[in-house]
């Protein structure tokens, strides 16, 4: 599969990893992760256990606002990497009906 990878700077990611880092110290976060729960496969998690996401990582052009970050588990969020949604929906269906139900 090719993926597709914008060019995107380091300069960018820079600055969009200080925007996610203030969006971490913010009252909305704490509120997305005292909910407990991983948006990729919905397992309660521990607050210290939720990591945050975006949806569309930032190397693939992707930005720190809150309509691209979620928290997920440290599972689901290592697997994902640099995944797209489409991609990732396409990983979990490639792997068999086991795997899948762990991470779902």
């Amino acid at each position: 599969m090719d993926r597709f990878i914008p060019n995107v700077t380091l300069e960018e990611i820079k600055k969009e990893k200080q925007k996610a880092r203030l969006l971490k110290n913010s009252s909305w976060w704490r509120k997305k992760i005292s909910k407990r729960r991983c948006y990729y496969c919905n397992k309660e998690v521990s607050e210290k256990e939720l990591t945050m996401d975006h949806v569309i990582p930032l190397v693939r052009g992707g930005k720190s606002v809150k309509s691209n970050i979620v928290p997920a588990c440290k599972e689901c969020n290592n697997k994902k990497k640099y995944m797209l949604p489409f991609e990732w929906e396409q990983y979990l269906q490639s792997l068999n009906s086991i795997d899948s139900e762990k991470i779902l």
